[in-house]
């Protein structure tokens, strides 16, 4: 079997990137290993940052792709390749717009929150806030332009000659091996986060968490890579979650801590500054141990209540409630008299009757008021940030810079744009940017070297 473009994993940046290089006018095929495409695109909230799009004028939001530059470098720090950051800030509105204007995606600015890293609202998604609903809009596009998605077939290994890829080697559903001829090779298959000896290797401080993302982020990507000399970039970084609900292991939406809630360990005690936002602060609540709880209040209830899985979590009894804290706190099993000497310490710093002992100063709706609401939660690891070295054209390049012939990567197998700062360097939508924009400009670049007439972008 031969096909001009292979790409590997059907995602946001596979889907992007088979799109991309369809409506370019290649021959593109995608390969997924598991019987359901999605992956962590669909466990998502479909959130991607556009800085300066036609949706946030209109909204009388000023933006800049500088301005989001700003942004990300103050919270990810260091980066192993502070290029590609720049890069996808200016592709971050253009991308957006491709999304709703010509892929069909049904996406909407979201002014109810900005979450962490965006000085201003910037977050474009779904209505339903569910990363689902933007990978059905991905996958009717691309069964819209006919592009054959596999599922159940496994690859396996790269093929190359000369120090080029040449395609793929596929497992199929019988066990078959079988060679597929590519000219270009698009890696999507996401990160390493469900494979626990690369986690172990990259990222020990969260190893130990459980993981919640997607069962195909295995990491074939980067062995393959570093097989053939591709160079590794920001691989400390990943994305965590504060906030998973417990036992139902739904994401508690964090808008619930950004909007003024607060979250305590088992003994009804606060321990951190919970504004570092949910990557951030994912590692304080696994050093916190089992039984910490999140606590927010009905203006905060009523916010997060926006958002479809919230309703679901509130509907399948997923928070304790009282009147009063004290209600509330002993309704979840948590000392009643802590918990209420907590929240009371908290309110006078959101009321500016002194300083937050452990450092926010960021209190959203606060004070906290009755009824309260108490979810308890676990820490999670949902996918990785770092990845393949790539150019600024998505190829794959070795230590030398030099690309790889025919191979480019994006999402999470590519190098991402949190830094090198383990949870605290994500922000908001950094995977679903590097998926989508980084897909597009893949499939778009191999379009253009297969000798397809294919503007920069």
């Amino acid at each position: 079997m031969n096909v001009e473009v292979a790409v590997v994993g059907a995602g946001a940046c596979g889907l992007a990137a088979a799109i991309a290089a369809a409506d370019a006018g290649a021959e593109v095929a995608i390969l997924e290993k598991l019987d359901r495409p999605g992956g962590n695109t669909a466990l998502s909230t479909g959130s991607v940052p556009g800085a300066g799009t036609r949706f946030q004028r209109e909204a009388g939001i000023e933006d800049s792709p500088e301005r989001l530059i700003r942004d990300l470098t103050a919270i990810a720090g260091e980066s192993d390749h502070p290029a590609l950051l720049a890069r996808l800030a200016h592709l971050s509105a253009p991308t957006v717009e491709w999304l709703i204007d010509h892929v069909g995606c049904r996406m909407q600015l979201i002014t109810a929150y900005r979450h962490i890293g965006h000085s201003v609202p910037r977050l474009h998604a779904p209505v339903s806030r569910r990363g689902q609903d933007l990978f059905d809009d991905l996958r009717a596009a691309t069964e819209a332009r006919g592009i054959p998605l596999a599922t159940g077939n496994s690859v396996v290994a790269l093929s190359s000659a000369g120090g080029a890829v040449t395609g793929v080697e596929i497992e199929t559903r019988d066990g078959r091996r079988e060679r597929i001829a590519a000219g270009k090779v698009i890696l999507a298959a996401n990160g390493y986060a469900g494979d626990r000896s690369l986690v172990s290797r990259f990222c020990p401080e969260i190893a130990g968490a459980r993981y919640f993302g997607a069962l195909g982020s295995t990491g074939e990507a980067i062995r393959w890579g570093e097989a053939l000399g591709a160079a590794l970039g920001n691989m400390g970084a990943y994305q965590g979650y504060a906030a998973v609900s417990d036992p139902h292991g739904s994401l508690l939406s964090w808008t619930t801590i950004e909007k003024g809630g607060i979250i305590v360990d088992a003994t009804g005690r606060r321990f951190g500054d919970e504004s570092a936002g949910y990557s951030g602060f994912t590692p304080r609540v696994m050093a916190a141990g089992p039984g910490c709880m999140a606590i927010f209040d009905q203006r905060i209830f009523d916010v997060a209540a926006l958002e479809e899985e919230f309703v679901e979590l509130a509907r399948y009894g997923g928070f304790k409630s009282g009147a009063t804290i004290e209600a509330a706190a002993q309704a979840a099993g948590l000392p009643a008299g802590i918990v209420a000497d907590e929240v009371a310490a908290y309110n006078r710093a959101a009321v500016g009757s002194g300083a937050d002992r452990h450092g926010r100063r960021d209190f959203g709706l606060g004070p906290l008021a009755g009824p309260f609401y108490v979810c308890r939660i676990v820490p999670g690891l949902f996918h990785t940030q770092g990845g393949l070295m790539i150019d600024l054209d998505a190829r794959v390049v070795r230590a030398d810079g030099e690309p790889i012939p025919n191979l480019f990567a994006g999402g999470g197998a590519a190098v991402g744009i949190s830094g090198r700062r383990g949870a605290s360097g994500y922000a908001s939508g950094n995977g679903l940017l590097t998926a989508l924009a980084l897909g597009r400009v893949a499939g778009l670049t191999a379009a253009r070297e297969l000798g397809k007439d294919v503007p920069h972008v």
